[in-house]
This record gives C-alpha cells, sequence and structure tokens, in this order.
C-alpha cells in the first residue's frame, strides 16, 4: 500500500497532511513531490487513491521489446542491456489471450484477455518468473504491459492460450460474467462512436472489446489481484494499457492497494474537446506524452532542428510526468509516428536524441520488422512466438550503437539540464548535460566541422556514437577537450558525436579519421527501369533500410558510383540492391564487410562487382 493517500469525491480533493517528500526522477533533473493534488474525476466519488511517489531512478531508459519471448527477454537484459545500463524493460501483456490461427496469429490478440494466468504465446509463468529473476540480477527492471479495460472481443470465442474457455462477456477462467461488464446501449453495438462525450469513452466498447466495469468493486478486486500477483514475481511496475477508457479514479482504486510502489505509466492518447486529458492521470504515475513523436520525430524528419531548444514547453505533460517516445507499437502501424526504424538515419539520430535530452523518461522501440499492419511476430506454425535472432523478423533498434551507448551517456548526465545549447539556426544541434555530456547532431547533407563550447572537464573523450569504450579505450574516435572544455570534432552528414565522462580515454585510433569520404564503385549490370543503391549497417548507408539506401549514378555505366561520408577507423557491413519500383533485388550473401579510413588522407574507394 502506497502512503500518504489522497481522497478523491466529485467536488473536492483532500490532502493528508503531509510534508512534501521530494523523490528524484531519474535522468531528468525534474523531481516528483508526494502527495500530488489529483483532480476529481466524474464517475468516481468517494474513491481513495494516493499520488504515488515512484520512478524508474537514475537508470530510467526503458525499452519496449515487441513481442518478445521470455528467454530472449532474459538473454537480452543478461548479455545487452544490464552491461549497456538500460533501466528497464517493457514487456508484453503475459496474462492469457484469444488465439487467432484463422487471422494469423495477430499482433493484437495478446490485448484481448480471457484470463489472469501467466500463460501466452511467450511462454508460461515458471518462464515469466524466470525472465524476472534473471533481468533483476543484471540490474534491469521489469514494467508490464496491463490489459486491464476489457476483456477479449465479441467477435472470438473458443480456448485461450491456456487453455481456458470463454464466449462474449463470459470468463469462467476468472471468473467474470456479464454483470461484470459495461454495457452502454448507445450504440446499438455498444461501441464508441463520440469521442467527445467522456463518459461514452470510459462506459462504451473499443472497438468491440467487452468494456470492465471498473467502478465495481469486485472487477476492482480481481485486477488489484492480478497486479499483486505480478508483483509477487518481482514485477516492478506497468504500463496501463488503454487508460484514458476508465477513470483516473477507477484507476486508483484498484492501483492503489497493489503491494510495494510498483512504476506506473499510463496510456493516454490526446484527444479533442470532451475527451479525457492525460493531466487526469497524472496523480496516478506518468503518462505518456505523444507529442514527442510528433514534435520531435518532425524535426528529425524534416531536418529542422533548432526548433528543440525549450522542448519542454512544446509538450502536454511536464517532464517530471511524462513518458517520451518517437514511435510505439500503435503508432507504428497507425500512421501517427513521424519516424520508425523504417526511416533508417533519421530514425536513429532521433531516438538518440531522446535519450541525449532531459525530457521524461524515454521509452525505446525495439520492433520485428513488417509489412502488414496486423502481422504478429515471427512464430511456430502453432503460434507460438520464437526466439528472438536479430536480423532474421526482428529489427532490435536498442542494439545499434547509436542508441545503446547513448543509455551510458544518459546515466553519466543524470539529473543535469541542457548547458552550451548551439544551432546554425536551421539542421544542426549541440548541447551539453552539464559537466557530465556533450551531443552534436548533424541532420544535414554534408559534413559539420566545429570547434564547439562544452562544459566538460579536460580531458580524452570516446565518441560513442561511432565506437564502442571498453577497458579505458575507444573502438572508434576520440577527441580531446581543452582546458577551456572546447572541442574540435567533424561530424559527418546525418550523424552525430556524443561525449561523456565515464567514457574517458585514448582511442585505438588517436590521430586517425573521425570521419571518411569513401567512393563507392560497383559494376552492375541492369536492365530499363532498375536503379542500383547500396545499404549497410550504419546510418549512412541507411542501416539496412532499401527506403533510405544510397542513390547511386549510372554516369558511368555498367560501373555506379557515389561518395559517401562514413564513420573513420570503423568496421561497415554493406550490399548493393536494385531497385525498380515497389520490387527490390538484394545481392547474394554474404554482406560485405570493409574498414574505414583511420588515418589521414581520410578517404577511400571501394571498387565492387555485383554477386
Amino acid at each position: 500500500m502506497r502512503t500518504p493517500k489522497v481522497a478523491v469525491t466529485a467536488a473536492t480533493v483532500v490532502v493528508a497532511a503531509a510534508a512534501a517528500v521530494v523523490v528524484a526522477f531519474g535522468g531528468t533533473g525534474i523531481a516528483h513531490a508526494s502527495p500530488r493534488i489529483i483532480p476529481a474525476a466524474a464517475g468516481g466519488a468517494g474513491t481513495p487513491t494516493t499520488a504515488s511517489a515512484a520512478s524508474p531512478g537514475t537508470k530510467d531508459t526503458i525499452v519496449h521489446l515487441f513481442e518478445w519471448p521470455w528467454a530472449s527477454v532474459a538473454n537480452e537484459c543478461t548479455t545487452v542491456l544490464g552491461p549497456k545500463g538500460f533501466g528497464g524493460v517493457q514487456v508484453s501483456p503475459p496474462q492469457e489471450h484469444v488465439v487467432l490461427p484463422g487471422q494469423g496469429y495477430p499482433w493484437w490478440q495478446d490485448y484481448q484477455p480471457v484470463s489472469y494466468q501467466l500463460t501466452s504465446r511467450r511462454g508460461n509463468r515458471a518462464a515469466f518468473a524466470a525472465m524476472v529473476s534473471t533481468c533483476h540480477a543484471a540490474g534491469v527492471k521489469i514494467y508490464v504491459d496491463a490489459v486491464v479495460n476489457h476483456m477479449a472481443g465479441g467477435a472470438s470465442s473458443g480456448t485461450g492460450s491456456g487453455g481456458s474457455a470463454y464466449s462474449h462477456y463470459a470468463y469462467p477462467a476468472v471468473p467474470y460474467g456479464n454483470d461484470d461488464f459495461h454495457h452502454c446501449g448507445r450504440n446499438g453495438n455498444d461501441d464508441i462512436v463520440n469521442y467527445s462525450d467522456k463518459w461514452e469513452v470510459q462506459n462504451c466498447e473499443l472497438v468491440d472489446l467487452s468494456d470492465l466495469k471498473t467502478e465495481s468493486s469486485y472487477v476492482r478486486g480481481k485486477l488489484t489481484s492480478y497486479l499483486n500477483d505480478l508483483v509477487s514475481l518481482g514485477v516492478d511496475g506497468f504500463r496501463v494499457d488503454a487508460a484514458k477508457h476508465m477513470p483516473a479514479a477507477d484507476m486508483a482504486a484498484f492501483i492503489d492497494p497493489v503491494a510495494g510502489d510498483p512504476y506506473v505509466f499510463s496510456e493516454v492518447i490526446e484527444g479533442g474537446s470532451g475527451e479525457p486529458t492525460p493531466e487526469e492521470y497524472t496523480g496516478i504515475g506518468d503518462v505518456t506524452e505523444f507529442r514527442y513523436g510528433d514534435v520531435v520525430g518532425g524535426a528529425f524528419q524534416s531536418g529542422s532542428l533548432s526548433g528543440l531548444n525549450g522542448l519542454a514547453g512544446q509538450m502536454r505533460l511536464a517532464s517530471g510526468d511524462a513518458v517520451a517516445f518517437i514511435d510505439n507499437h500503435d503508432t507504428q502501424r497507425n500512421g501517427r509516428a513521424k519516424l520508425t526504424y523504417q526511416n533508417g538515419a533519421p530514425y536513429a539520430l532521433a531516438e538518440a536524441f531522446m535519450i541525449a535530452y532531459p525530457y521524461g523518461v524515454p521509452q525505446i522501440m525495439s520492433s520485428f520488422t513488417f509489412s502488414n499492419n496486423d502481422a504478429g511476430p515471427p512464430a511456430a506454425s502453432n503460434g507460438t512466438t520464437t526466439a528472438v535472432s536479430c536480423g532474421n523478423g526482428w529489427q532490435c533498434e536498442h542494439r545499434a550503437r547509436t542508441t545503446a551507448n547513448m543509455v551510458g551517456l544518459r546515466n553519466a548526465a543524470a539529473g543535469a539540464g541542457v548547458t552550451n545549447w548551439w544551432s546554425n539556426g536551421s539542421n544542426q544541434i549541440a548541447f551539453g548535460r552539464g559537466s557530465n555530456a556533450y551531443v552534436a547532431f548533424n541532420r544535414s547533407g554534408s559534413a559539420l566541422t566545429r570547434t564547439f563550447q562544452t562544459s566538460l572537464p579536460a580531458g580524452t573523450y570516446c565518441d560513442v556514437m561511432a565506437g564502442d569504450f571498453t577497458n579505458g579505450t575507444c573502438s572508434g574516435p576520440s577527441y580531446a577537450v581543452s582546458s577551456s572544455g572546447q572541442v574540435t570534432a567533424t561530424v559527418a552528414a546525418n550523424s552525430a558525436f556524443a561525449l561523456h565522462i565515464n567514457a574517458r580515454g585514448g582511442s585505438t585510433n588517436p590521430t586517425g579519421c573521425t570521419s571518411a569520404a569513401v567512393d563507392v564503385e560497383a559494376t552492375v549490370s541492369t536492365t530499363f527501369g532498375q536503379n542500383v543503391f547500396v545499404t549497410g549497417n550504419t546510418a549512412a548507408l541507411g542501416n539496412w533500410d532499401p527506403n533510405s539506401a544510397v542513390a547511386l549514378s549510372s554516369a558511368s555505366y555498367p560501373v555506379w558510383k557515389a561518395t559517401v561520408t562514413l564513420p573513420g577507423n570503423t568496421s561497415v557491413q554493406y550490399k548493393y540492391i536494385k531497385k525498380e519500383g515497389s520490387t527490390v533485388i538484394w545481392e547474394s550473401d554474404p554482406n560485405r564487410t570493409r574498414t574505414t579510413p583511420g588515418t589521414g588522407p581520410c578517404t577511400a574507394t571501394w571498387s565492387d562487382s555485383w554477386r
């Protein structure tokens, strides 16, 4: 039970007399004060609630391992997330769900609960518990995507992923029956039609999903028991799915009794006039800030970065109340996301900015690849999710150096605000995080060379965007910061550099190239209408995304040419592709591998023939 409590009525908010306890909010320089004053919520008169002071801690970067099976999450915690400093993982809903082979086992079947048994296509209860324990041993927290607004929809009935029978408004394994659901009776089929009617949003059905009567003490008890069961296995918190479809007072009533003090963040999509607002839910915990992807994703999409100074003023929620993200599993599919993994370098840079900039709790998306918006994850013939193998149907965006190495920078800069902001007024920016970190972003088509003013102590720093810092040395370029805090650096086109105090030491290439101009020359025979591109595992080559691949010129046909600016002294994997309309033809395996120049002159020519 979290204390102190705040009693909410329809007309007043009474706050327990207690001194405010300030809890540092990891990585943002913002503090949470407890208790908070929570707005009264319609339909929740007399409901007790509490202002949770829980936060993710100073290691606050969350990665959403979307649809990953439990054994793969456990392995990732040990081998990648713990060592890189990630604070937590959001895992997909663990409860029993519908199974829809006739629809190809879509991803959204997991969001249609049948019971609260912990048996899903990702694993059973024992596997889930083992995952939590393993991740904790690696220093990584587990946050569950909690589906508590509804059960399965009326369009499906049968047997769930744990073997439980169910039908519309009847889920005997819980048990729930007809009287445990809303039947709003407004629109014939009980679905929400008018999103400007708050009552309808919170009492009618979201696309035919059986809407739980969360004002019922019986339903609240079942939801609390489910969350308590997860906490008993070590779960550290919850992302509350479809939170805007429940009154905040109802949510508080079933979340407040949960044991311990789990970190809670609610999915509340900002809507129009009359809809529930994100602010109504900040008394329960943090809230997803959907404006963030619009603003930051849009800036890196267009290259207009200078307006990101003072980012908090462009958001709906205060930094201390927000979970920030460039894209999530919904916005990837519904067209709202300005950028996704399919956009290559601009997306990678937006993710890196989000981690570096002190606003909210950053949440990274780690996807499986898809072309059909309903498609489920890689799976066996019975729909059971297969083990994750990055590059084989699993995108694993969080493993990119431009994301993973920035987590260490965020941890090093925890609590420090923005300093030394610089912009060219358009597509190039740089800023510090006090005396602990400094970053620069170049969204232009040419290299940026500049002497930057930082607040870093004098020393030699690894550029963690271009190299890995291990045992005091850097696999990529390093930079000398003078006693006055100045550093001269070249930032390649559509790239970034990043320095922080926990990555200080000599480079394996101390006097070499920070970037290299590589002339790519490929002898390729084509048919009329075909064009040739090069793509690879770096942002400058589009991170394997054909839509972001570098176009080669046919002026010297059959030799196709382009000059690409790549990080210096870096091993690069790449391939050539032919494109004709939407058709993409890849050359045969294996990937080509070359290392860019490490010492001057920082140029090279790579001559290849199609295979």
